[in-house]
């Protein structure tokens, strides 16, 4: 026996072999494509940008105040306007994000459709382009998520493969954004995967060092900030950076619950929805009258944020309201984009904010004040994308310095737990909490209430008439090997449901004469729970809880018998769900 074995596990082996190399290769191959779109995009947006008058840059070399007033307010409205019809186009009339990619993998349903993918790019490169308050790196997470799932679907893989071609598109995305492929490829693992197999990091690796080479070396990007030198903090202040991170918990619910709220109250406006975003637009662009610095991603703004005597206090305050404002506005009212780099933006302002206060006080230097902006930064873009490894080694990768990480590190080892307990472990996770996935009990019952009842319905099951007599039910389900009988009328509708052992004491208290057999419909029916044709495995297993028998039936809204569900089919589906969570995060599926 044991020697078969061997034999049939050393055919395997080679095997095994090649096609994990493939996987590694096709993860390689997603990345330098996914790298390829991410720069385009990105080059796409700047462009538009200084064609648009949107950047700092073409704002000043712009000559004539006359005009640029004008078209500051008209260039984000007639945005909207355009963002609006684009997304009319997707089947949910709205963008998708990293959110649905998560969704995908977590639930294994794979498969992002590549026509929402595509129109959703062209919607947030449309926003990004007119100056709304939104970020690219969202939209470039899902583009390369989207890139990964249409490979698998070429190359006819798996869902376990597309899971991981999904997660090689986003790693590559980020890596080639940030230029930070550490970051990357744990970004893929902590947010969308959410497991580290062996069997995924392979290929997802590949992905964002492809990415990387490709954004670094053929096409010479740049770092995202520079940051100079810096002195080394006082024990003391990290202290500071763990208050940073408390109140960065805060500020990150604050800036979710806007984007949220808004959200909530343009579904009740009387708009059509194209007109949301138009809206939006005219009103972040009178705003940006005011204070040019809320439109577009913000870059420029995250950059003079870091250099202390850059903003003063005041305008340090009010830039994070209403950046926090734009983007909740621009978000909630249907543009397109990412929550990403505004939430850079606003945590570097708030840290910024929060070393003046210090070293009003009397503690902070201006050698330590990049410190303060770096932990404010991550204190709030850790608990918004619900990704606090991700953060630090952007941070890492971005600076190079082991001082900053380590300041950083302090915060957010306040900010995320306490982010996560009041209110979320991510936007995306309270996003989709909010459409009927959640994922806060683990991917094990998501995968379970994603599952529809209905695959699992049988046929199976004794169907009775209640004026069935009982001799004929007791015969009935003596043949068909069933200790249950539902009752369904002329109509087709469930009366309830009836056990064999009922029925064979109603028959034994029959007295002795001619008397005919008593109906069904006269036997006490069981206490037994129906389950509805859009109930899940997770819905079913609830049921069961409080029920001995051998099946649940399913009835629609008008009260029609479907059909059964058997437990043991319930229990099969329940491990068969849990053996393929084992063996695509142990690297064995």
């Amino acid at each position: 026996m044991r020697s078969l074995f061997a034999a049939t596990h050393a055919g395997r082996a080679p095997l095994a072999v090649v096609r994990f190399l493939g996987l590694v290769l096709l993860g390689a191959v997603i990345g330098a494509i996914a790298a390829l779109v991410a720069e385009g995009f990105v080059a796409a947006v700047l462009w538009l940008n200084d064609l648009l008058l949107i950047s700092p840059r073409s704002r000043m070399m712009f000559e004539h105040p006359g005009p640029l007033v004008v078209l500051t307010i008209a260039v984000p409205t007639l945005g909207g306007l355009a963002v609006g019809l684009v997304h009319l186009a997707i089947p949910e009339r709205r963008p998708h994000t990293p959110a649905d990619a998560i969704a995908a993998v977590q639930t294994r349903r794979g498969r992002l459709p590549a026509r929402a993918g595509g129109l959703s790019a062209l919607g947030a490169l449309l926003s990004l382009g007119c100056g709304a308050s939104v970020g690219q790196y969202g939209p470039l997470v899902h583009l390369g998520a989207t890139l990964g799932s249409l490979g698998a679907r070429l190359l006819r893989l798996g869902r376990s493969e597309d899971n991981v071609t999904i997660a090689c598109g986003v790693a590559a995305a980020i890596a080639t954004a940030f230029n930070a492929p550490l970051a990357g490829i744990v970004f893929a693992h902590e947010v969308v995967l959410r497991h580290y197999a062996l069997r995924a990091f392979a290929p997802v690796a590949a992905a964002a060092l492809v990415g990387h080479v490709i954004a670094a070396t053929l096409l010479q990007r740049g770092a995202f900030f520079h940051v100079a030198d810096t002195a080394v903090p006082r024990p003391w202040e990290f202290i500071a950076f763990l208050a940073i991170g408390g109140l960065g918990a805060l500020v990150a619910g604050a800036y979710m619950g806007t984007l949220l709220g808004i959200g909530r109250l343009a579904r009740r406006l009387p708009l059509a929805a194209p007109l949301r975003p138009a809206l939006a637009g005219a009103l972040l662009g009178l705003a940006a009258l005011w204070v040019p610095d809320i439109l577009g991603m913000g870059q420029e703004t995250l950059r003079f944020a870091t250099i202390a005597g850059a903003f003063g206090g005041g305008e340090l305050l009010l830039v994070l309201v209403l950046k926090i404002a734009a983007t909740g506005l621009c978000l909630g009212m249907g543009f397109g984009g990412g929550v990403f780099s505004p939430a850079l933006v606003i945590g570097t302002l708030f840290g910024a904010l929060c070393a003046g206060l210090v070293g009003a006080l009397g503690g902070a230097t201006q050698e330590t004040f990049v410190f303060y902006a770096v932990c404010g930064m991550v204190a709030v873009t850790a608990p918004v994308i619900g990704a606090p490894l991700t953060s630090l080694l952007i941070v890492f990768e971005l600076t190079g310095s082991y001082a900053l990480t380590t300041a950083a590190l302090a915060s957010v080892t306040l900010a995320s737990p306490i982010a996560a307990q009041l209110f979320g472990r991510s936007l995306f996770d309270i996003q989709l909490a909010e459409r009927g996935l959640d994922l806060s009990a683990g991917r094990g019952r998501a995968m379970l209430r994603a599952t529809p009842v209905v695959e699992h319905l049988s046929q199976e099951g004794v169907i009775l008439h209640p004026r069935t007599p009982v001799a004929e039910a007791v015969t009935a389900l003596c043949r068909a090997r069933h200790g249950e009988g539902y009752l369904v009328d002329e109509a087709g509708r469930y009366r309830g449901c009836v056990s064999l052992a009922d029925l064979e004491a109603a028959r034994e208290a029959m007295p002795d004469g001619p008397e005919p057999s008593p109906r069904v419909e006269r036997v006490v029916p069981l206490a037994r729970p129906v389950l509805a044709p859009d109930a899940t495995l997770w819905d079913a297993m609830a049921a069961l809880e409080d029920v001995t028998g051998e099946a649940l039936p399913v009835v629609d809204a008008e009260g029609a018998f479907l059909g059964v569900v058997f437990e043991s089919s319930i229990a099969r589906a329940y491990l068969a769900r849990g053996d393929e969570l084992r063996r695509e995060e142990h690297g064995t599926g």
